[in-house]
Order: C-alpha cells, then sequence, then structure tokens
C-alpha cells in the first residue's frame, strides 16, 4: 500500500486535465532537482523531439527514448535505472517529481528553456585544476577517503572523486569568486557538491539526493594514491577458488562447476542494476566479450538487487542487458537489499564485499588469481585508461596459459 500511496501523492500533484496536454518542445532546458530546503541541483537537457532528449554531465550523454504523454502530464523514463521523472508542462515549463519506487524516493523537480546549468556571474579567484586529497565526514566513524581530480578553464569545472569503491562519475560545475559548485544526474545518482576553495583547500558539503549529506575536506595533493584495488578484497585462508549456485532469468541454476565454464578463465562480476559505476564496468564487460567470446573466456555476473520480489529484478536485469546489449549471463545473487554484509553471505569465502562492483578473476583451473573492488570508469580520465591496460594485459595472461 505505501507504494500506492506513494505515486498516488505524486500523481495528486500533478493535476489532470485532457485539456490542457502540452508536449516537449526542442530546445536546451535547465532542469533542478531539490536536495534540501533552499538547495538546488542543476542539471541540463536538450529535448531532440517529443519522443527522445539528451541529458549532459560534463562530457556525458545520456539518450532518453522513453517519454509518455498522460491527460497534463509528460512520464520521462530514464535509461536503465529505475529513475522517473513525472512533470506537468505548462508555458514550456516542468513542474513535478522525481521518483524512484522500489526506494520510496521523490524529489521536486523543475525545468525551464534555455539556461546554463549554473550561475557563471563572478570570475573565479582560483583554478582548481590538479589532485586533491579528500576526506568526506572527516571525524567521524563514517569518514572515509577519496581523490578529486578536477580540470578548470576560466570558470568552468570537471572531473570527480575517485574512491577505494569507484567513482563519483561525472561532474559538472563553476568556480564563481572563491565558490564551487559541482552537480551530476544520471537517474540515479543525484549529486551535488557546494564548497569554498582555495589554491589549496576546498571545504564544503555534499548532498545525494534529498536523503543524505555530509561534509568534506580536500587539500591539493598532486602524488596522492588511493589503495590498490586488487588488495582490498581476499580470499579467506583455506580457499583457492569461488562457489556460488544462483538462477538466471530462465529458472535455471547455474554454477560455476557447469561446463560452460569449464577450462576456460571466467570472470565474476559483483554488482547490481542499480549501481551506475556497475553500468560503467558492465559497458565495457558487454563490449570486451562481444569482441573476444570466441576465445576461452566467459564473463558471468551476479546481481545483488533492491527490487522486492524476483520478478521485478529480473525485470531490471533484462532492462539492463537489452540497453547494453549484454550477452554474458546475469544471474539473480539476492532480493530486497543491497547489504554488503548480506552479499558477503552468499560468497563467504570471500573476506568482505566491499563494493559494486567488485571483479573476481578465475584461471582455467578454476583458481582465483585477482579480485579487483570498484571500477574507475571513463569520467576518471587517466585512471579509466589504466584499468583497461592492465586488464588486456591480465586477461591476456591467463588465457595465454
Amino acid at each position: 500500500m505505501r507504494y500506492f500511496s506513494f505515486l498516488l501523492i505524486a500523481m495528486t500533484l500533478l493535476s489532470c486535465d485532457k485539456n490542457d496536454t502540452e508536449f516537449l518542445t526542442f530546445g536546451t532546458y535547465r532542469a533542478e532537482l531539490q536536495v534540501s530546503d533552499g538547495v538546488q541541483l542543476p542539471f541540463t537537457f536538450k529535448v531532440k523531439d517529443a519522443n527522445t532528449l539528451e541529458i549532459y554531465n560534463a562530457d556525458e550523454v545520456i539518450k532518453v527514448d522513453e517519454i509518455e504523454y498522460k491527460n497534463d502530464s509528460v512520464y520521462i523514463k530514464l535509461p536503465v535505472f529505475e529513475g522517473l521523472l513525472i512533470a506537468k508542462i505548462k508555458d514550456q515549463t516542468l513542474n513535478g517529481r522525481f521518483v524512484v519506487k522500489q526506494k520510496n524516493r521523490q524529489q521536486i523537480f523543475t525545468a525551464s528553456k534555455n539556461k546554463s546549468r549554473f550561475e557563471n556571474s563572478t570570475k573565479a579567484k582560483t583554478n582548481i585544476s590538479g589532485d586533491w586529497k579528500t576526506v568526506f565526514s572527516p571525524n567521524t566513524d563514517d569518514s572515509y577517503v577519496a581523490k578529486g581530480v578536477f580540470k578548470q578553464k576560466d570558470n568552468l569545472v570537471t572531473g570527480t572523486f575517485l574512491t577505494n569503491t569507484g567513482d563519483y562519475r561525472y561532474l559538472e560545475g563553476v568556480v564563481n569568486g572563491n565558490q564551487l559548485k559541482l552537480s551530476t544526474f544520471d537517474g540515479a545518482h543525484a549529486f551535488l557538491f557546494t564548497a569554498t576553495v582555495t589554491d589549496s583547500t576546498i571545504n564544503g558539503q555534499f548532498y545525494s539526493g534529498n536523503h543524505w549529506k555530509e561534509p568534506f575536506t580536500a587539500k591539493r595533493s598532486d602524488n596522492y594514491t588511493l589503495a590498490n584495488p586488487n588488495d582490498l578484497t581476499v580470499l579467506k585462508d583455506g580457499y583457492d577458488t569461488l562457489a556460488f549456485t544462483f538462477p538466471d532469468a530462465n529458472g535455471n541454476q547455474v554454477s560455476l562447476t557447469d561446463d560452460r565454464f569449464k577450462n576456460k578463465v571466467v570472470i565474476v562480476q559483483i554488482m547490481g542494476t542499480w549501481c551506475p559505476n556497475c553500468l560503467d564496468e558492465s559497458k565495457y564487460y558487454a563490449e570486451y566479450y562481444k569482441n573476444n567470446k570466441d576465445k576461452e573466456l566467459e564473463v558471468v555476473a551476479l546481481a545483488f538487487e533492491y527490487a522486492k520480489t524476483q520478478d521485478k529484478a529480473f525485470s531490471f536485469i533484462k532492462r539492463l542487458q537489452d540497453r547494453l546489449e549484454i550477452t554474458y549471463p546475469i544471474l539473480l545473487a539476492q532480493t530486497g537489499t543491497t547489504s554488503k554484509a548480506k552479499a558477503n553471505e552468499k560468497l563467504p569465502m570471500l573476506n568482505h564485499v566491499l563494493s559494486y562492483p567488485t571483479s573476481i578473476f578465475i584461471d582455467k583451473t578454476g583458481k582465483v588469481r585477482k579480485i579487483h573492488t570498484g571500477f574507475n570508469g571513463p569520467a576518471t580520465g587517466d585512471k579509466f585508461t589504466e584499468f583497461k591496460t592492465e586488464f588486456n594485459a591480465f586477461v591476456n595472461k591467463l588465457l595465454e596459459e
């Protein structure tokens, strides 16, 4: 009943009158999501025609082609992820909600035409290009480290934060005077960073949707490095291989002992359809597998889903497979929670499941040879290039053995 009440509230706010139907019209829109009282997260999108648009985050272009009009409202379904923008259109202005049904979350959403992402009104007092040693929630039990990597030209800033479990994807923003603002919206992430900057420090707040915020601090550090992602997750003493049995969409129970995987190099991907870093990794693996599946290689993904039923979880999995043209199997490992502790119960031979995604590399004899925690995606620039080089070299080595 909570879900029905949840959507009923959203729909009530979007009154229905068949006589007032308007359609999205061509052009660039500046959208805002309310993340806190008086704090808005902006992003931009361009309407190509009434049924397609593109969302922009720095170099990222998200193509959206599932747009419906019902009565006086538009329903914009974000690709891959569950997020849905529902808005009433009036005079080329949108007012409504961003809804994630399975998580019982919604945010106020507005958009209007022909505005830039952030106001660019004051000359920047500093340039933050470079690397930054960053601490989120400093001096607390929830503290964690990250590495900020940014490029700035005049007022405009792009970049991301890398952590030991993944990156914050494509961030875009400005420095006005000594005030930094960065944001991204991709249908799963709704991130906003606001901060005061100097030549050597950044101090600010990080907002994730309207359900989480935390302070962060950063110091310029061109030599700062995070932990080695190949050392963070390991097999427990007494284990040298992985074992699991999980269902596919057809109800077949799939195990690593199946003939499909025997005498082959196997990459096991721990992931979730809700996870943007997993999306980046899945795009890479889908392309790699398509180009190399004639070799003694298999990829299999284990999905840990917050969807409360198997049917709903498999619908999310199918959506991901169809959108990314994934031809390797994705098995359903867990529903109802994305808890890493619960995930570890399904894979007890690991010391922990620290991150979605995590990749486990298994040689032709069935032994685990490497476990890679997290994923440095395309927003990380050189780090993504380094990952691809290392990945190709290591997999080729295993294939040649």
